[in-house]
């Protein structure tokens, strides 16, 4: 990059400018920090970015990706996994400062990192003490492309055995799209009785796809 002028290199426009003036590519550069023999860093990260189809389809599958990439080597593929899983456990330890709904876009900005990164189904929870606040976020059910299994009985004794007053279901939709299934409804409202047995409320049940998770709670199906 030393033939670029100093506004157009990486590092020094983040320094002069911040993060988020960064492009896709830019910000890639700036963790891999040299190219290849013919290769600008650049123009390496354009090419990692084609390769896997965004930042979003990396996240899905991060390994074998950057794997596939020609002449990326352990170091550079490294650096950009340790820089995934710093966000993913950053926003995690943060979700247990305060009563969750008092960051409510954290929760979805976590949910969306942690779970619409998966490439099969699954189904998680995140249970709550009566402050709101998290005791811990499990996932509990793994399935396939397209549906998981969910069992209410061992969410009720995850719950008994955490003594959580409330409770959050999670569950992703690896096609991208987050709008609640018949199905979906169907298994909220048996977590909803099978729970209410031991007085822990279902606050929420997030759909994590594309875009903004969906809140059934918003939607006016809890």
């Amino acid at each position: 990059m030393a033939g670029l002028p100093p506004e157009a290199r990486p590092r020094e426009k983040l320094d002069a400018q911040g993060a988020a003036a960064l492009s896709d590519a830019e910000l890639l550069a700036v963790l891999l920090r040299t190219g290849l023999p013919g290769r600008p860093v650049l123009n390496l990260a354009r090419d990692v970015l084609d390769h896997c189809g965004g930042f979003r389809r990396l996240l899905r599958n991060p390994r074998p990706a950057l794997a596939g990439v020609k002449g990326l080597g352990l170091a550079k593929r490294a650096t950009v996994l340790a820089v995934m899983e710093i966000a993913r456990r950053a926003f995690r330890e943060s979700l247990g400062d305060g009563p969750i709904f008092e960051s409510a876009q954290h929760v979805r900005d976590y949910l969306r990192l942690e779970y619409d990164a998966r490439r099969a189904e699954c189904f998680a929870v995140m249970f709550l003490d009566t402050q709101h606040r998290l005791i811990a976020l499990e996932t509990l059910f793994h399935g396939t492309l397209s549906h998981t299994i969910a069992y209410p009985r061992e969410v009720v004794k995850r719950a008994l055995i955490l003594d959580a007053a409330a409770v959050i279901l999670v569950h992703n939709h690896p096609t991208g799209r987050t709008d609640p299934s018949p199905q979906d409804v169907q298994l909220t409202r048996a977590m909803i009785e099978s729970l209410a047995l031991i007085d822990v409320k279902v606050l929420d049940h997030f759909i994590v796809g594309a875009g903004q998770p969906a809140s059934m709670t918003d939607l006016g199906l809890l």
